[in-house]
């Protein structure tokens, strides 16, 4: 049956094309697969396939013509079928003078578009971290025409001094602690009493990770015509960005200036060997003793990554349990692992000062004096707002945070906030996802952030997990709830891999079985993780999860049993 062929949309803000090339003429035939056309945008030329076989009955532009997106220029059909009808309907929509698609596409450029704005870009971003670079690339893809302004590295934090970084230290650890307990999977001969790192080539290896990551994000930017701005921005007003002694102008700007490091106001001896995240992560050897101040995620992570390299860790925490934001039933089973490995743990700590040789802190109404080598400063981050005077712009902010709603709007309506400098949920992959939010809603598409939704990671080993609700949060939410627990110890991968320690829990609503969190403690649960979010993203429920046929043997099996503990009862614990 024949069928119109229309000018493809091939972008958020395309609103016209131009045919480079017909790679088949009138009288042709054409198969379905094979490249029919090639259509310039703004940005590059794409080549269009044909969608099924036939045979080019109507050409209705000329190569270099242009014409608005979902206009016909072609007919294919089969040699000899009735194309009247489609002629008739071709015309309608192109008007009378059906070989004249030029004049319509000079018409569409009176709507509203990248040409018509007044401005030097469409969208400017201010930080290349993981949500600004994604911005960037976002909004040159849906047909803005975007730049981008990064006083350092691209990757933000996250990809120079966070995530990557200290996951790749995690893993260089994780090496010396299974040669370690090699003789436990039957490995004899092996000497293990001297093997140790050398932090030289840990660094060199982290270092060359992070600069192919950098490498590979400005490679990015640059195929996706980005315009890549070196230096330090400040907004001057709602539309300009002022950068060295240029200034630009852009309809709307998305701030992505990220976090730094934050400190205690105690006193600190110049003596001590003060570090915070920045340093630690450039460590060229491994101190015989640190104490590190803060047992959140940054504190847990370099906590574990020192012990397991040999040096005499303690952590001291202000609240009354490490990593608060957990379930407390995997925080209990994590603090007994780091004990084991001779992590000292002090909660319900207050720092008071540091010495020369010293941290001091009150506990339970006595005063304690731990000393250290080292002492690592890891109290947590808060948003980088330099460049970004928020009440002359009349940006709303709250605690150092500037205030944005689910679209990332800021309180000045052309302006947008997203990642660390929003103080939401300080991850990267959060802030990623914030920058396709905000994208979207410039480009006019419907779409909203779900914090309810959000994954953490903490890459000690286990590894942790989690989603949703703690079980202390879903009762005082719902009241009765439904709990599901399987232990990695009656898994058969878990015991195969010598990593039993763990659990995989569930928090389920009650009246529909409705999943309200999901927290695992077990080998790969960062890889885990993205099975549960999607289960609560889609509005699965308990009883489709403990349905979804699992492969055999993997600790993710551990799950699906969980559910079946929370709905009914697990098959392999009793």
């Amino acid at each position: 049956m024949a069928e119109l062929i229309i000018m493809p949309k091939l972008g958020f803000n395309m609103s016209e094309g131009k045919i480079v090339k017909w790679y088949k003429r009138e009288g042709e035939t054409v198969k379905k697969g094979e490249p029919f056309f090639s259509v310039e945008t703004d940005k590059t030329n794409i080549d269009i396939e044909a969608t099924a076989d036939g045979v080019i009955r109507k050409l209705f532009l000329e190569e270099g013509d242009k014409l608005p997106v979902t206009l016909p220029i072609a007919i294919v059909g089969a040699e000899g079928e009735d194309i009247d009808y489609l002629l008739d309907e071709a015309e309608k929509q192109l008007g009378k003078n059906v070989s004249a698609p030029t004049k319509a596409a000079e018409q569409s450029k009176e709507a509203p578009g990248k040409e018509s704005s007044g401005y030097d870009y469409d969208v400017v971003v201010l930080g290349g971290g993981p949500g600004g670079y994604v911005a960037a690339i976002k909004a040159a893809q849906a047909g803005k025409k975007t730049a981008i302004v990064e006083k350092d590295h691209f990757g933000g934090t996250c990809l120079n001094a966070g995530c990557i970084p200290t996951k790749a230290l995690l893993r260089s650890v994780q090496s010396l602690k299974e040669i370690k307990d090699a003789a436990s999977y039957g490995i004899e001969g092996l000497d293990v009493s001297g093997v140790t790192l050398n932090m030289s080539k840990v660094q060199a290896r982290k270092s060359n990770i992070i600069s192919q990551l950098v490498r590979g994000v400005e490679g990015l930017l640059a195929g996706n015509g980005v315009k890549v701005y070196r230096g330090k921005g400040v907004i001057k007003d709602n539309h300009r960005i002022q950068v060295g002694e240029e200034f630009i102008t852009a309809e709307y700007i998305i701030i992505a200036t990220g976090s730094e490091v934050k400190s205690l106001p105690i006193p600190v001896d110049g003596g001590m060997k003060m570090l915070t995240s920045n340093e630690a992560l450039n460590l060229e050897e491994i101190p015989k003793s640190i104490v590190v101040i803060g047992g959140g995620v940054i504190g847990i992570e370099f906590a574990y990554f020192l012990a397991c390299a040999g040096s005499k860790v303690t952590v001291v925490e202000f609240l009354d349990r490490i990593l608060p934001m957990l379930d407390e039933e995997i925080t209990d089973q994590v603090a007994q692992m780091l004990r084991e490995l001779g992590i000292e743990i002090h909660t319900g700590a207050k720092v008071t000062e540091v010495t020369k040789d010293a941290v001091v802190f009150e506990k339970g109404g006595s005063v304690y004096k731990q000393e250290t080598d080292y002492v690592l400063m890891a109290v947590g981050r808060v948003p980088n707002l330099a460049g970004v005077p928020c009440e002359a712009l009349g940006i709303k902010t709250e605690r150092g945070a500037i205030v944005t709603g689910d679209t990332l709007k800021t309180s000045v309506d052309n302006i947008y906030a997203i990642g660390d400098v929003n103080g939401k949920a300080m991850l990267a992959h959060v802030a990623s996802m914030e920058a396709v939010v905000a994208v979207k809603d410039i480009c006019g598409e419907e779409a909203r952030m779900d914090y309810d939704k959000v994954p953490s990671a903490i890459y000690v080993s286990p590894e942790i997990a989690s989603v949703g609700l703690t079980e202390s949060q879903a009762r005082s939410k719902y009241g009765d709830i439904k709990v599901g627990r399987f232990p990695l110890l009656a898994n058969g991968k878990a015991k195969v891999e010598g990593e039993e320690r763990g659990l995989v829990k569930v928090i389920v609503e009650p009246k529909f079985n409705e999943i309200l969190g999901i927290h695992l403690y077990c080998a790969h649960a960062t890889e885990m993780i993205a099975e549960a979010v999607s289960a609560m993203k889609l509005e699965g429920t308990a009883e489709e999860m403990a349905m979804v046929i699992h492969p055999h043997p993997t600790v993710s099996e551990a799950l699906m049993e969980a559910f079946e503990a929370a709905v009914d009862k697990a098959v392999h614990f009793l």
